[in-house]
């Protein structure tokens, strides 16, 4: 599912939807939150969360941006720009996704363990 709507996945990101081959979410545990840019904002996706009982803090179209939200975006779009430097994860070629979630798993080692390295010397 490349390119596809933001607005259109959030049902399936909190739950409603069965996911296609991701892993099951843990049992009992929801978020308080959704934080979304205007991507997200549409009356449906805003009344499923509701009735979740989550929270929506969405930017609505028009409006100025939810204050402080760029400072958390910033750590999710900065892990991905960190992912991404290992060129065989910017492009999925693998047609099965455990290759995949291997690599994944090796970079985020990765990212990780030269992150340590850099803070004790």
């Amino acid at each position: 599912m490349a390119n596809v709507n933001d607005v259109t996945q959030t049902r399936a990101f909190v739950g409603g939807d069965p996911p296609s081959q991701a892993a099951p979410a843990v049992p009992g545990r929801r978020p308080e939150a959704l934080l979304g840019d205007k991507g997200y904002d549409s009356h449906p996706n805003r009344d499923e969360l509701r009735k979740r009982r989550i929270l929506p803090v969405i930017s609505s179209k028009g409006a100025p941006n939810v204050k402080g939200i760029g400072k958390l975006r910033y750590v999710v779009e900065q892990t991905f720009a960190l992912l991404h430097h290992f060129t065989r994860l910017a492009v999925r070629w693998e047609r099965r996704a455990e290759p995949h979630d291997a690599f994944v798993s090796l970079a985020r080692s990765l990212v990780c363990w030269r992150r340590l390295k850099k803070t004790r010397s």
